[in-house]
């Protein structure tokens, strides 16, 4: 299982699990919170999910997407590529 698929499961448990949400929502008060967000995440068994492998994947998905647009794009729109604050915009129901 890849860091999509796992972060993509953390986040439907999350989701209807409030403690565990509180949890992870507590991690942005850390002073290093995607260290601390993903301390949890491999304290539960999520592995996969870890700070270089949130940036890879956000980085690989923008330039993906953007390799797509015919003729190339020019600018990713903001957050594209932020897996980690997209993460917890679905869980604060944004």
């Amino acid at each position: 299982m890849d860091m999509h698929e796992q972060l993509a499961l953390l986040q439907e448990r999350a989701m209807s699990d409030k403690a565990l949400c509180e949890e992870l929502l507590k991690t942005r008060q850390d002073k290093y919170p995607m260290h601390a967000f993903c301390e949890v995440c491999s304290r539960l068994g999520y592995d996969k999910i870890t700070v270089g492998e949130l940036f890879s994947a956000g980085d690989a998905f923008c330039s993906a997407m953007l390799r797509s647009v015919n003729g190339g794009g020019v600018e990713a729109p903001d957050g594209w590529n932020d897996f980690y604050e997209m993460f917890f915009d679905a869980i604060e129901g944004k």
